[in-house]
């Protein structure tokens, strides 16, 4: 007799690496959000903490290198179906991370990587996953 596991939310990192005035944004190649602009980032494995995933996703999706300074927020992602029950809840924790070097080329599941000035963030028409903007606003400010 099998047990139907229950469906848990999920952990995962994104990667806010704030570097003179400017943040890295990937277009997202796959669901959720397919087409839309976030911060690299992607599950926590089994074994490594968030700051290790941030910056492994970092390099995976951007080929940029970076080092994790300190956990910046959570941003709780609740995924609904069209009558509004969750199908699926994601626990994102959003990892500082100060630029060591590289340019950002989009790899893995980002259909494009780019520094975005974070004053320009809402004005470029970009398709923005929730919160982006704030976040890059917070990282700009705990590196003021």
């Amino acid at each position: 007799m099998s047990m139907i596991q229950p469906q848990r939310p999920v952990l995962g990192a994104i990667a806010v690496v704030y570097h003179l005035g400017q943040v890295i944004l990937i277009q997202r190649k796959t669901e959720p959000n397919a087409g839309w602009w976030g911060f690299p980032g992607g599950h926590v494995e089994l074994g490594e903490t968030a700051m290790q995933a941030a910056i492994r996703e970092l390099f995976e999706e951007t080929g940029v290198v970076a080092r994790p300074l300190e956990y910046l927020t959570n941003i709780d992602v609740l995924l609904r179906d069209s009558v509004g029950a969750v199908q699926k809840q994601y626990l994102l924790t959003a990892v500082l991370c100060a630029y060591e070097s590289g340019i950002p080329v989009p790899d893995d599941d980002a259909l494009q990587a780019s520094w975005i000035p974070v004053d320009e963030i809402e004005e470029r028409g970009l398709e923005l996953i929730d919160q982006v903007a704030d976040v890059a606003r917070l990282a700009r400010q705990k590196q003021a």
